[in-house]
C-alpha cells in the first residue's frame, strides 16, 4: 500500500509548461518507490533508476495495480500474478490482456512531470519514459 494519494491539484503550482502537470518530488518517489496520482489515476513508478508512469488499473480485470509489487523490472498485478514489462507495458506471456498503458514522463527541477495525455488526452500505449522531449529542446 501506498502513501496518501496526491491529485494534480495538490501538485501543481501552476508554473508548469503547457501539457505537463507536476506530480511529486524526485525524492519522495525515490523513498516510496510508487506514488500514486489520484487525478488522473494514475501510478508513478521509481524503477531502478528509471521513471514510469502507468494506469493504476490492469487492464485484464482493472484489479489496483498500487496493490502489486514491481521486481525485476515488472509491474505484478495482486489479482492474478501476471506482469507487465515497465519498458512497454507488454504482459507476460499467456495472458490475454492489451499493454499497460504508460507515459510519458521527466524530472525538472527536481520534480517527476507527467505528460498531459494523461490528464485528458489519449493514452500513448508502450510510450517508454523519456519518448517527450522537455519544452524548448
Amino acid at each position: 500500500m501506498f502513501a496518501r494519494p496526491i491529485s494534480v491539484d495538490d501538485a501543481d503550482d501552476g508554473a508548469g509548461e503547457p501539457g505537463w502537470i507536476a506530480v511529486c518530488d524526485l525524492d519522495r518517489l525515490k523513498a516510496e518507490g510508487t506514488v500514486r496520482v489520484a487525478r488522473p489515476d494514475v501510478l508513478v513508478i521509481w524503477n531502478d533508476g528509471d521513471i514510469v508512469a502507468c494506469d493504476r488499473a490492469c487492464p485484464h480485470e482493472q484489479a489496483d495495480l498500487g496493490l502489486g509489487h514491481v521486481a525485476a523490472g515488472r509491474l505484478f498485478c495482486p489479482r492474478h500474478a501476471a506482469s507487465f514489462d515497465l519498458r512497454d507495458g507488454t504482459i507476460c506471456p499467456g495472458w490475454p490482456s492489451p499493454p499497460l498503458r504508460l507515459y510519458p514522463v521527466r524530472v525538472t527541477g527536481g520534480q517527476v512531470w507527467l505528460s498531459n495525455p494523461a490528464i485528458g488526452g489519449p493514452p500513448r500505449p508502450g510510450c517508454r519514459p523519456g519518448d517527450e522531449a522537455p519544452p524548448g529542446s
